[in-house]
């Protein structure tokens, strides 16, 4: 790592935008020796560069400190690997991981590919009585579906097998996710087979608990489902960041891209009501001395909405 050694003042112009002033012999230590009994790191500032920031040390000199960038390891598949169940991790809190990870995504030896391009019909939500815990995006039977990142197979199960997924194949990727591919109608590739993003691994169906040819896809960390348009715009085929902080309050069925972090934050502080036989809007609203309208702005209803039996409502 190369030391740029400066003024004090000359360090802050720097941070700044501004130019330096150039040295003077007076200011620059004598001796290695010199430098290390007068030099104490007093302030770090941080720069445009998240693993970057600027140490300032008490005898008016800086350097720049490049902190550790997330990398994309090819060793991390054997972590948790279970071919016996869809869902890994079911016994680790989503309270007990890290508040926030740096993950890369992609780099200039691992590529990245949207499974599928087209609009989003559904998204990452709670839809009627349960949580909807990927993307669908609407294709024809027998599209093509591609690995979304390197990876190895994990998953490949059959109709009844997998529940409400159908055909389903789970991919787990080197930068810590796993990558979950339902509905479908047939296979290409196989489980614990490596795949490369962009390499055809399925055929897009109707299987399972589907009411049209979609592809429902998810993206999982820890076995945690978050929204997986956070990652993707599948309507251009595009990913969003190839580094990406993937932060605890995103596992909430209730935070969905286009959030502030603010606002995906206070997910985690909701109050919800499950709806019983006999609840209506005005009800639910007096038991939780709130309005109607803020418990159909919460939940994205109208007040016309039906209720169903079973289904959560946010209420504040």
């Amino acid at each position: 790592m190369k030391k740029i050694i400066i003024t004090l003042a000359a360090a802050i112009c720097c941070v700044a935008g501004a130019s330096a002033a150039p040295l003077t012999d007076s200011l620059k230590p004598k001796s290695a020796i010199d430098t290390l009994k007068t030099k104490a790191a007093i302030d770090t500032l941080a720069t445009a560069d998240k693993y970057r920031k600027v140490v300032l040390y008490s005898n008016n000199t800086w350097e720049y400190i490049e902190l550790d960038r997330p990398a994309i390891s090819d060793d991390d598949f054997a972590d948790n690997w279970d071919i016996e169940s869809i869902h890994i991790c079911k016994d680790i809190p989503v309270s007990s991981l890290p508040a926030e990870v740096d993950l890369l995504l992609a780099d200039s030896t691992h590529g990245w590919c949207a499974p599928i391009t087209g609009r989003v019909s559904s998204g990452f939500k709670f839809r009627k009585t349960r949580n909807h815990n990927g993307t669908d995006i609407p294709l024809t039977v027998g599209d093509t579906i591609r690995a979304a990142f390197d990876g190895k197979v994990r998953v490949v199960r059959t109709v009844g097998n997998a529940g409400g997924y159908g055909n389903l194949m789970v991919i787990r990727h080197p930068n810590g996710l796993e990558t979950y591919y339902a509905h479908l109608s047939g296979f290409i590739v196989n489980e614990n087979e490596l795949v490369k993003a962009g390499e055809p691994i399925a055929l897009g169906g109707n299987t399972g608990r589907s009411t049209g040819p979609h592809l429902h896809f998810e993206v999982r960390y820890m076995g945690k489902p978050f929204d997986s348009e956070r990652i993707f715009d599948f309507t251009t085929g595009e990913i969003r960041q190839t580094e990406f902080t993937l932060k605890r309050h995103y596992f909430n069925i209730y935070s969905h891209y286009g959030m502030t972090d603010a606002e995906s934050a206070a997910t985690q502080e909701r109050v919800y009501h499950t709806v019983r036989s006999g609840d209506t809007l005005g009800a639910i609203a007096r038991k939780y001395n709130t309005t109607v309208a803020r418990i159909c702005k919460l939940n994205g209803i109208s007040q016309n909405k039906i209720l169903r039996l079973g289904q959560k409502l946010a209420v504040r």
